[in-house]
């Protein structure tokens, strides 16, 4: 069965390298790395996908092209079933994650992140595989130092990431290329020991 992995973000040039877009970063560069043909717009499913494979694998990358809180519409045109979903891994940004860790989850629920509660209310099923890519500071013990309130999250998560942080995120970026492409060719669970462990 084919694999379908998700990067979520905002489209469009002015949200180009800011926290929320951070699944979508993660998935371009993995069809960077695993030299996969041009990302092309699909009219029906209103979003930018490339097919190819890794591994031998049959894998499509899909980068939806509505805003993050409606990404579910783009992904009923590729995963058509709730078993089918199993084989699906969703790239997002994590408030709850201090930048440069990663958690993989599987089957659960949403931690209210309005993109993945669309792609649930979409497809009918949460049983489908997540890697949260941490985009907060980090405060004591490395945990998550979120800021406070509605304005300053909804500032912070369309901000860009400062240049202070590029390194981090950059290493950040390839563990989760590494995850996904472990998903596809080990399964689910050697892809959340590698997203998982600290590094």
């Amino acid at each position: 069965m084919a694999f379908v992995i998700v990067g979520l973000g905002n489209p469009g040039k002015e949200y180009d390298k800011t926290r929320h877009n951070a699944g979508r970063m993660a998935v371009e560069l993995l069809a960077k790395q695993e030299d996969f043909d041009d990302f092309e717009f699909n009219k029906k499913a209103n979003a930018l996908v490339t097919d190819g494979t890794i591994d031998g694998e049959k894998v499509t990358l899909v980068l939806p092209e509505t805003m993050m809180n409606l990404s579910g519409k783009s992904i009923p045109a590729y995963v058509k079933s709730v078993k089918a979903a199993k084989n699906m891994l969703v790239l997002q940004d994590e408030l709850d994650l201090p930048l440069g860790t990663l958690k993989m989850v599987f089957g659960r629920n949403s931690g209210g992140h309005k993109g993945i509660e669309s792609i649930m209310r979409a497809l009918k099923t949460k049983e489908f595989a997540r890697i949260r890519v941490g985009i907060s500071g980090e405060g004591k013990k490395h945990q998550a130092k979120k800021p406070n309130g509605d304005e300053k999250v909804i500032k912070h998560v369309i901000g860009k990431f400062k240049p202070t942080e590029e390194a981090v995120l950059k290493k950040s970026l390839k563990k989760a290329v590494l995850a996904a492409r472990t998903f596809v060719t080990d399964g689910c669970e050697q892809a959340t020991m590698v997203a998982n462990t600290r590094s």
